[in-house]
């Protein structure tokens, strides 16, 4: 089983080696045969010299849409399984094996991880707990999500028609496509991804708190949100 993995990336010269690493890590460790795509988004620093010195593969998508910067990406992977990681996280050294052995068993669709921040506060312990009824509601994961390609192309990839949360959507859309196929949407709990904190490092570790709105309008897909938080 190959595994492509996807990584979006706007001006990310400061955590990208950290991402590409860990990936090249984890394919060492478990003996998963993988590719690294790198899906550039306006670009204006060192991301493209620092993905192609790792030996990843380089795409270009301009469009402020995360849906669109992550599609881009699983149009030209060339392998068995697609699995999506941000620019800003890393995975642990077991993850793609794990990956590769959960889809193996037959029992899942695909599904998410668990998810570490970098560092905790009081105040980013309240935020999370501000956005986690919404996973907990519509019950997926997300973070890194993963399946077969036949499954991503199934359910249409990421909807294009959305500037943010389009994780969540897809996550549901595949957790529905697996009830057909009579199997699971899965979360990965023996490996897991560790995220940066730069939001709360530029917004403020109380920030979904102190800015509900901002919350709203964010799973409202709201392109002004999107465009203060992500673009």
């Amino acid at each position: 089983m190959k595994i492509s993995v996807i990584t979006p990336a706007h001006n990310e010269e400061a955590l990208i080696g950290r991402c590409i690493e860990s990936v090249s890590c984890s394919a060492a460790v478990t003996g998963v045969d993988y590719e690294h795509i790198v899906v550039l988004n306006r670009c204006s620093d060192r991301t493209e010299e620092i993905a192609k010195n790792a030996g990843c593969r380089v795409v270009e998508e301009e469009a402020r849409n995360l849906s669109c910067i992550r599609n881009a990406g699983a149009k030209v992977a060339q392998n068995d399984v697609i699995v999506t990681i941000d620019a800003d996280s890393w995975m642990s050294p077991n993850m793609l094996g794990e990956v590769r052995d959960a889809l193996a068993s037959g029992q899942f669709i695909g599904g998410g991880v668990r998810i570490r921040p970098e560092r905790l506060s009081l105040g980013i312990v309240c935020s999370l707990g501000v956005v986690l009824p919404f996973f907990l509601w519509h019950r997926v994961s997300a973070g890194m999500l993963w399946c077969r390609r036949e499954d991503y192309e199934a359910i249409g990839g990421f909807d294009e028609t959305l500037v943010c949360a389009e994780d969540v959507d897809f996550a549901k859309r595949l957790k529905r496509h697996g009830r057909q196929a009579r199997k699971c949407f899965g979360t990965i709990r023996e490996a897991h991804i560790t995220t940066s904190c730069r939001k709360f490092d530029q917004f403020g570790d109380w920030c979904f708190v102190r800015r509900p709105k901002l919350v709203l309008d964010i799973f409202r897909r709201r392109q002004a949100a999107a465009n203060e938080f992500y673009y």
